[in-house]
This record gives C-alpha cells, sequence and structure tokens, in this order.
C-alpha cells in the first residue's frame, strides 16, 4: 500500500472499492458515486500514464549516469527511483480487486 509499482495496483483497488462501495450503499445517482468515479479515473490515468513513464525516464536516466566516466560531477550521483507507475494490466487487476473488495464487504455485513 506504501510503495509505488507492482501488481496489482493498491492504488487502483482502493479508488475503485470506494466508488463501487458508495455505489452499492448511495446509489450510483449519488453525487458522491460521481465524486468517487472521477477520482478513481484520475487516479487509474495517473498510475498507468504520468507515473509510468516518468519511472521509465528514471530508468534511461540511471543508464545514462552510469555511462558517465569517473570524474564526472553527477556520476556519483544517488540513482533515480524507476519503480513509479503501473502498466495498464496492473492497474486493470487492481481495479478487479476493489469490485471484489467492495462486494464481499457489502455481503459480509
Amino acid at each position: 500500500m506504501l510503495g509505488s509499482g507492482g501488481m496489482p495496483s493498491s492504488h487502483s483497488a482502493t479508488v475503485t472499492a470506494l466508488a463501487v462501495a458508495i455505489g452499492l450503499q448511495e446509489g450510483t445517482g449519488a453525487p458522491a458515486f460521481a465524486v468517487a468515479v472521477v477520482l478513481a479515473c484520475v487516479v487509474m490515468y495517473d498510475a498507468s500514464g504520468v507515473r509510468l513513464h516518468a519511472g521509465r525516464q528514471a530508468e534511461l536516466l540511471n543508464q545514462i549516469v552510469c555511462e558517465l566516466p569517473p570524474e564526472h560531477p553527477v556520476s556519483n550521483v544517488r540513482p533515480l527511483r524507476d519503480s513509479l507507475g503501473h502498466t495498464p494490466l496492473q492497474v486493470v487487476a487492481g481495479g478487479m480487486l476493489g469490485i471484489m473488495v467492495a462486494l464481499l464487504m457489502r455481503s459480509s455485513r
């Protein structure tokens, strides 16, 4: 939950579970459901788009720094974190997990 990257996307699971739980509790016509769906879309888009590409750029920058000669000023810089985002499959898996969690929580009441 606290790390980034990996399978499945815990962020996608969390926001999907929230949206589904609100939809089940208050109905899909409720304003809170609309807000939760928009939040889920933003989080999942960010995870599979912006953050995934930022991680790929960090990976490339780390490779470039490793190839610099030892006397270069940035050759001793700590490597950038490159596990930032999720693949679309990881986001979908997180969304499916979120749906299952919300449905299980609803049925256990």
